[in-house]
Protein backbone atom coordinates (compact mmCIF):
# COMPACT_ATOMS: atom_id res chain seq x y z
CA UNK A 1 0.00 0.00 0.00
CA UNK A 2 1.38 3.43 -0.88
CA UNK A 3 2.91 6.14 1.23
CA UNK A 4 1.69 9.61 0.24
CA UNK A 5 3.60 12.87 0.05
CA UNK A 6 1.94 16.24 -0.57
CA UNK A 7 4.23 19.27 -0.81
CA UNK A 8 3.26 22.90 -1.19
CA UNK A 9 -0.28 22.19 -2.39
CA UNK A 10 -2.19 25.34 -3.28
CA UNK A 11 -5.76 25.57 -4.54
CA UNK A 12 -7.85 28.72 -4.65
CA UNK A 13 -11.43 29.44 -5.62
CA UNK A 14 -11.39 33.16 -6.25
CA UNK A 15 -10.30 34.80 -3.01
CA UNK A 16 -10.83 31.58 -1.00
CA UNK A 17 -7.69 29.54 -0.35
CA UNK A 18 -8.82 25.93 0.10
CA UNK A 19 -5.19 24.76 0.25
CA UNK A 20 -2.49 27.25 1.15
CA UNK A 21 0.93 25.63 0.85
CA UNK A 22 -0.30 22.40 2.40
CA UNK A 23 2.31 19.74 3.30
CA UNK A 24 1.21 16.27 4.36
CA UNK A 25 2.93 12.88 4.60
CA UNK A 26 0.94 9.68 5.09
CA UNK A 27 2.79 6.48 5.90
CA UNK A 28 2.35 3.14 4.20
CA UNK A 29 -0.71 1.37 5.68
CA UNK A 30 -1.42 4.22 8.09
CA UNK A 31 -4.87 5.30 9.26
CA UNK A 32 -4.57 9.09 9.30
CA UNK A 33 -7.37 11.41 10.36
CA UNK A 34 -7.47 14.88 8.82
CA UNK A 35 -9.20 16.94 11.50
CA UNK A 36 -10.41 20.49 11.18
CA UNK A 37 -13.38 22.86 11.29
CA UNK A 38 -15.80 23.45 8.42
CA UNK A 39 -14.09 25.24 5.53
CA UNK A 40 -10.58 24.25 6.62
CA UNK A 41 -9.77 22.53 3.31
CA UNK A 42 -10.32 18.89 4.31
CA UNK A 43 -12.49 17.81 1.37
CA UNK A 44 -10.33 19.72 -1.11
CA UNK A 45 -7.30 17.79 0.16
CA UNK A 46 -9.07 14.47 -0.40
CA UNK A 47 -10.25 15.42 -3.88
CA UNK A 48 -6.75 16.54 -4.84
CA UNK A 49 -5.42 13.16 -3.66
CA UNK A 50 -8.09 11.34 -5.67
CA UNK A 51 -7.22 13.34 -8.78
CA UNK A 52 -10.68 14.93 -9.00
CA UNK A 53 -9.23 18.43 -8.47
CA UNK A 54 -6.02 19.70 -10.02
CA UNK A 55 -4.01 21.87 -7.60
CA UNK A 56 -2.80 25.29 -8.72
CA UNK A 57 0.70 24.32 -7.60
CA UNK A 58 2.56 21.76 -5.53
CA UNK A 59 3.35 18.07 -5.91
CA UNK A 60 1.68 14.77 -4.98
CA UNK A 61 3.56 11.49 -4.86
CA UNK A 62 2.39 7.94 -4.17
CA UNK A 63 5.38 5.77 -3.19
CA UNK A 64 7.62 8.42 -4.70
CA UNK A 65 5.80 8.47 -8.04
CA UNK A 66 4.59 11.87 -9.25
CA UNK A 67 0.81 11.84 -9.67
CA UNK A 68 0.56 15.11 -11.63
CA UNK A 69 -0.34 13.43 -14.92
CA UNK A 70 -1.96 10.27 -13.53
CA UNK A 71 -5.72 10.07 -14.14
CA UNK A 72 -8.07 9.39 -11.19
CA UNK A 73 -8.90 5.87 -12.36
CA UNK A 74 -5.19 4.97 -12.47
CA UNK A 75 -4.31 6.17 -8.96
CA UNK A 76 -5.78 3.11 -7.20
CA UNK A 77 -7.35 5.53 -4.72
CA UNK A 78 -11.06 5.43 -3.97
CA UNK A 79 -13.05 8.28 -2.44
CA UNK A 80 -15.98 7.41 -0.18
CA UNK A 81 -18.23 10.36 0.61
CA UNK A 82 -20.65 10.81 3.51
CA UNK A 83 -23.63 10.29 1.17
CA UNK A 84 -22.44 6.78 0.14
CA UNK A 85 -23.83 7.22 -3.46
CA UNK A 86 -25.05 3.65 -3.85
CA UNK A 87 -26.84 2.70 -7.05
CA UNK A 88 -30.48 2.46 -5.90
CA UNK A 89 -31.49 0.06 -8.70
CA UNK A 90 -28.72 -2.42 -7.79
CA UNK A 91 -28.66 -4.90 -4.93
CA UNK A 92 -25.94 -5.01 -2.29
CA UNK A 93 -24.10 -7.69 -4.28
CA UNK A 94 -24.42 -5.78 -7.54
CA UNK A 95 -23.18 -2.58 -5.94
CA UNK A 96 -20.13 -4.38 -4.55
CA UNK A 97 -19.36 -6.00 -7.89
CA UNK A 98 -19.54 -2.73 -9.83
CA UNK A 99 -15.75 -2.25 -9.65
CA UNK A 100 -14.82 -5.85 -10.50
CA UNK A 101 -17.20 -5.69 -13.48
CA UNK A 102 -15.48 -2.55 -14.76
CA UNK A 103 -12.10 -4.22 -14.21
CA UNK A 104 -13.36 -7.25 -16.18
CA UNK A 105 -12.50 -9.77 -13.53
CA UNK A 106 -13.33 -13.40 -14.24
CA UNK A 107 -16.48 -14.95 -12.78
CA UNK A 108 -14.36 -16.90 -10.34
CA UNK A 109 -12.56 -13.72 -9.21
CA UNK A 110 -15.82 -11.83 -8.85
CA UNK A 111 -17.38 -14.61 -6.82
CA UNK A 112 -14.40 -14.71 -4.49
CA UNK A 113 -14.34 -10.92 -4.14
CA UNK A 114 -18.06 -10.77 -3.38
CA UNK A 115 -17.83 -13.54 -0.78
CA UNK A 116 -14.85 -11.89 0.93
CA UNK A 117 -16.45 -8.43 0.97
CA UNK A 118 -19.85 -9.60 2.21
CA UNK A 119 -18.20 -11.58 4.98
CA UNK A 120 -15.94 -8.69 5.92
CA UNK A 121 -18.80 -6.18 6.33
CA UNK A 122 -21.19 -8.82 7.72
CA UNK A 123 -23.85 -8.46 5.03
CA UNK A 124 -23.89 -12.01 3.65
CA UNK A 125 -27.58 -12.43 4.46
CA UNK A 126 -28.49 -9.11 2.80
CA UNK A 127 -26.73 -9.62 -0.52
CA UNK A 128 -30.00 -9.43 -2.48
CA UNK A 129 -31.37 -6.37 -0.68
CA UNK A 130 -31.65 -2.96 -2.32
CA UNK A 131 -30.22 0.18 -0.63
CA UNK A 132 -33.71 1.42 0.32
CA UNK A 133 -34.18 -1.76 2.35
CA UNK A 134 -31.04 -1.20 4.41
CA UNK A 135 -30.34 0.78 7.57
CA UNK A 136 -27.89 3.67 7.44
CA UNK A 137 -25.15 1.50 8.91
CA UNK A 138 -25.72 -1.24 6.36
CA UNK A 139 -25.63 1.29 3.53
CA UNK A 140 -22.36 2.62 4.87
CA UNK A 141 -20.86 -0.86 5.02
CA UNK A 142 -22.10 -1.61 1.50
CA UNK A 143 -20.44 1.55 0.20
CA UNK A 144 -17.24 0.60 2.00
CA UNK A 145 -17.31 -2.93 0.56
CA UNK A 146 -17.85 -1.51 -2.93
CA UNK A 147 -14.89 0.82 -2.45
CA UNK A 148 -12.62 -1.98 -1.22
CA UNK A 149 -13.74 -4.35 -3.97
CA UNK A 150 -12.43 -1.90 -6.56
CA UNK A 151 -8.91 -3.06 -5.71
CA UNK A 152 -7.82 0.35 -4.41
CA UNK A 153 -4.62 0.72 -2.40
CA UNK A 154 -5.68 4.01 -0.84
CA UNK A 155 -8.98 4.71 0.89
CA UNK A 156 -10.12 8.34 1.10
CA UNK A 157 -13.02 8.86 3.51
CA UNK A 158 -14.94 12.15 3.59
CA UNK A 159 -16.92 12.33 6.86
CA UNK A 160 -18.11 8.72 6.30
CA UNK A 161 -19.95 8.46 9.64
CA UNK A 162 -21.55 11.90 9.73
CA UNK A 163 -25.00 10.85 8.51
CA UNK A 164 -25.41 8.08 11.11
CA UNK A 165 -27.08 8.22 14.52
CA UNK A 166 -24.80 8.57 17.54
CA UNK A 167 -24.86 4.96 18.76
CA UNK A 168 -24.23 3.49 15.30
CA UNK A 169 -21.53 6.06 14.60
CA UNK A 170 -19.61 4.97 17.69
CA UNK A 171 -19.94 1.28 16.77
CA UNK A 172 -18.79 1.78 13.19
CA UNK A 173 -15.70 3.72 14.24
CA UNK A 174 -14.14 0.48 15.40
CA UNK A 175 -15.42 -1.57 12.46
CA UNK A 176 -14.12 0.87 9.87
CA UNK A 177 -10.67 1.13 11.40
CA UNK A 178 -10.45 -2.64 11.90
CA UNK A 179 -11.32 -3.31 8.24
CA UNK A 180 -8.76 -0.84 6.97
CA UNK A 181 -6.03 -2.17 9.26
CA UNK A 182 -6.85 -5.80 8.42
CA UNK A 183 -6.36 -5.01 4.74
CA UNK A 184 -3.27 -2.91 5.39
CA UNK A 185 -4.75 -0.19 3.21
CA UNK A 186 -3.50 3.39 3.47
CA UNK A 187 -6.40 5.50 4.73
CA UNK A 188 -7.03 9.24 4.97
CA UNK A 189 -10.19 9.92 6.98
CA UNK A 190 -11.59 13.46 7.02
CA UNK A 191 -13.61 14.52 10.05
CA UNK A 192 -14.52 17.55 12.14
CA UNK A 193 -15.26 15.31 15.16
CA UNK A 194 -12.33 15.30 17.58
CA UNK A 195 -13.58 12.21 19.46
CA UNK A 196 -13.77 10.28 16.19
CA UNK A 197 -10.21 11.25 15.29
CA UNK A 198 -8.82 10.44 18.74
CA UNK A 199 -10.36 6.96 18.72
CA UNK A 200 -9.61 5.96 15.13
CA UNK A 201 -6.33 7.51 14.03
CA UNK A 202 -2.77 6.25 14.07
CA UNK A 203 -1.92 9.92 13.64
CA UNK A 204 -3.98 13.10 13.48
CA UNK A 205 -3.24 16.01 11.14
CA UNK A 206 -4.98 19.21 12.25
CA UNK A 207 -5.85 21.48 9.33
CA UNK A 208 -6.98 25.10 9.37
CA UNK A 209 -7.32 27.61 6.53
CA UNK A 210 -5.69 25.20 4.09
CA UNK A 211 -2.59 24.49 6.19
CA UNK A 212 -1.52 21.60 8.40
CA UNK A 213 -0.91 23.06 11.86
CA UNK A 214 0.22 19.93 13.69
CA UNK A 215 0.54 16.22 13.03
CA UNK A 216 1.16 13.50 15.60
CA UNK A 217 -0.34 10.59 17.48
CA UNK A 218 -3.68 11.25 19.20
CA UNK A 219 -1.85 11.44 22.53
CA UNK A 220 0.70 13.94 21.22
CA UNK A 221 -1.87 16.24 19.65
CA UNK A 222 -4.20 16.07 22.67
CA UNK A 223 -1.61 16.42 25.44
CA UNK A 224 1.01 18.54 23.68
CA UNK A 225 -0.81 20.96 21.34
CA UNK A 226 1.41 23.50 19.59
CA UNK A 227 -1.11 26.38 19.61
CA UNK A 228 -4.08 27.62 21.65
CA UNK A 229 -6.38 26.80 18.71
CA UNK A 230 -5.37 23.13 18.75
CA UNK A 231 -5.52 23.01 22.54
CA UNK A 232 -9.16 24.10 22.39
CA UNK A 233 -10.21 22.29 19.20
CA UNK A 234 -8.80 18.89 20.20
CA UNK A 235 -10.26 18.73 23.69
CA UNK A 236 -11.73 21.83 25.31
CA UNK A 237 -9.25 23.95 27.28
CA UNK A 238 -9.21 26.79 29.79
CA UNK A 239 -6.85 29.71 29.22
CA UNK A 240 -4.99 32.13 31.47
CA UNK A 241 -3.30 35.21 30.01
CA UNK A 242 -0.34 36.94 31.63
CA UNK A 243 3.39 37.51 31.44
CA UNK A 244 6.13 35.00 32.14
CA UNK A 245 7.29 35.70 35.70
CA UNK A 246 9.73 32.85 36.28
CA UNK A 247 11.43 30.06 34.33
CA UNK A 248 12.87 27.01 36.05
CA UNK A 249 11.77 23.40 35.89
CA UNK A 250 8.33 24.86 35.28
CA UNK A 251 7.07 28.24 34.02
CA UNK A 252 5.19 30.71 36.20
CA UNK A 253 2.86 33.18 34.50
CA UNK A 254 1.30 36.18 36.25
CA UNK A 255 -1.36 38.70 35.28
CA UNK A 256 -0.44 40.98 38.18
CA UNK A 257 -3.11 39.56 40.45
CA UNK A 258 -2.84 35.79 40.08
CA UNK A 259 0.15 33.57 39.29
CA UNK A 260 -0.17 30.09 37.79
CA UNK A 261 2.28 27.31 36.98
CA UNK A 262 2.78 25.30 33.78
CA UNK A 263 5.35 23.26 31.84
CA UNK A 264 8.73 24.66 30.90
CA UNK A 265 8.75 26.87 27.80
CA UNK A 266 11.09 28.91 25.59
CA UNK A 267 9.16 32.14 26.18
CA UNK A 268 11.32 34.71 27.94
CA UNK A 269 10.57 36.36 31.29
CA UNK A 270 8.44 39.47 30.77
CA UNK A 271 6.88 38.27 27.50
CA UNK A 272 3.10 37.93 27.19
CA UNK A 273 1.95 34.32 27.19
CA UNK A 274 -1.12 32.09 27.28
CA UNK A 275 -1.41 29.09 29.59
CA UNK A 276 -3.71 26.35 28.30
CA UNK A 277 -5.08 23.58 30.52
CA UNK A 278 -7.55 20.89 29.46
CA UNK A 279 -10.94 21.02 31.12
CA UNK A 280 -10.43 17.40 32.20
CA UNK A 281 -7.17 18.32 33.96
CA UNK A 282 -8.64 21.32 35.78
CA UNK A 283 -9.43 20.62 39.43
CA UNK A 284 -11.89 22.36 41.76
CA UNK A 285 -11.38 22.02 45.51
CA UNK A 286 -12.81 23.58 48.66
CA UNK A 287 -10.44 22.64 51.45
CA UNK A 288 -7.08 23.35 49.79
CA UNK A 289 -5.60 26.46 48.16
CA UNK A 290 -5.59 26.87 44.38
CA UNK A 291 -4.23 29.32 41.84
CA UNK A 292 -7.40 31.40 42.24
CA UNK A 293 -10.98 31.19 43.51
CA UNK A 294 -14.35 31.48 41.83
CA UNK A 295 -18.08 30.85 42.12
CA UNK A 296 -19.85 27.83 40.64
CA UNK A 297 -22.33 29.18 38.10
CA UNK A 298 -23.44 26.05 36.24
CA UNK A 299 -23.40 22.26 36.69
CA UNK A 300 -24.19 19.90 33.81
CA UNK A 301 -24.68 16.16 34.34
CA UNK A 302 -22.87 14.14 31.63
CA UNK A 303 -23.23 10.61 32.96
CA UNK A 304 -19.89 9.61 34.41
CA UNK A 305 -18.84 13.24 34.87
CA UNK A 306 -20.18 16.60 35.88
CA UNK A 307 -19.23 19.60 33.77
CA UNK A 308 -18.80 22.51 36.17
CA UNK A 309 -18.42 26.15 35.11
CA UNK A 310 -16.77 28.54 37.55
CA UNK A 311 -16.88 32.34 37.25
CA UNK A 312 -13.55 33.87 38.28
CA UNK A 313 -13.51 37.61 38.85
CA UNK A 314 -11.27 39.54 36.42
CA UNK A 315 -10.47 36.36 34.46
CA UNK A 316 -13.74 34.94 33.18
CA UNK A 317 -15.14 31.42 33.07
CA UNK A 318 -13.15 28.30 33.87
CA UNK A 319 -14.58 24.80 33.39
CA UNK A 320 -13.79 21.48 35.00
CA UNK A 321 -14.96 17.88 34.78
CA UNK A 322 -15.40 16.04 38.06
CA UNK A 323 -16.72 12.53 38.85
CA UNK A 324 -20.51 12.36 38.97
CA UNK A 325 -20.41 11.02 42.54
CA UNK A 326 -19.76 14.62 43.54
CA UNK A 327 -23.30 15.52 42.43
CA UNK A 328 -24.95 17.06 45.47
CA UNK A 329 -21.57 17.87 47.03
CA UNK A 330 -21.14 20.83 44.67
CA UNK A 331 -23.89 23.38 44.23
CA UNK A 332 -24.37 26.55 42.22
CA UNK A 333 -23.12 29.52 44.18
CA UNK A 334 -20.41 27.54 45.99
CA UNK A 335 -17.03 29.21 46.41
CA UNK A 336 -14.30 26.90 45.11
CA UNK A 337 -10.58 27.02 44.40
CA UNK A 338 -9.19 26.21 40.95
CA UNK A 339 -5.88 24.41 40.42
CA UNK A 340 -4.05 21.91 38.19
CA UNK A 341 -0.81 19.97 38.10
CA UNK A 342 1.76 22.18 36.37
CA UNK A 343 2.99 19.36 34.11
CA UNK A 344 -0.48 19.14 32.52
CA UNK A 345 -0.56 22.80 31.41
CA UNK A 346 1.10 24.24 28.29
CA UNK A 347 2.50 27.74 27.78
CA UNK A 348 2.00 29.37 24.37
CA UNK A 349 3.30 32.57 22.83
CA UNK A 350 0.51 35.13 22.67
CA UNK A 351 -0.98 34.82 19.14
CA UNK A 352 -0.32 37.80 16.84
CA UNK A 353 -4.05 38.56 16.46
CA UNK A 354 -4.88 37.92 20.10
CA UNK A 355 -6.34 34.92 21.91
CA UNK A 356 -10.01 35.41 20.98
CA UNK A 357 -9.22 35.62 17.26
CA UNK A 358 -6.99 32.55 17.56
CA UNK A 359 -9.77 30.47 19.12
CA UNK A 360 -12.41 31.27 16.52
CA UNK A 361 -13.79 28.26 14.67
CA UNK A 362 -14.61 29.20 11.10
Amino acid sequence: MPSIEMKGIRKSYGSIKAADGLDLDVRNGEYLCLLGPTGAGKTTTLRVLAGLIKPDSGSIKFDGKDMAKVEPEDRRAVLLSQTYCLFPQLTVAENILFGPEINRETEEEKERTLSDMLDMVRLTTRADAFPRELSGGMQQRTALARALASGADTLLLDEPLRALDARLRISLRYELRSLAKALGITTVHVTHDQDEALVMADRIAVIREGKILQIGTPGEVFDYPNSPFIANFVGQSNFFVGKVAQKRESTRVSDGRFEVEARASDIEVGEEAVVGIKVGNTEIIKDQPGFFSGTVERILFEGRNLHVDIAVEDIGRFSAKVPSWRLGKIAMGDKVNVRWNWDKATVFQMPEKGLQEELKVE
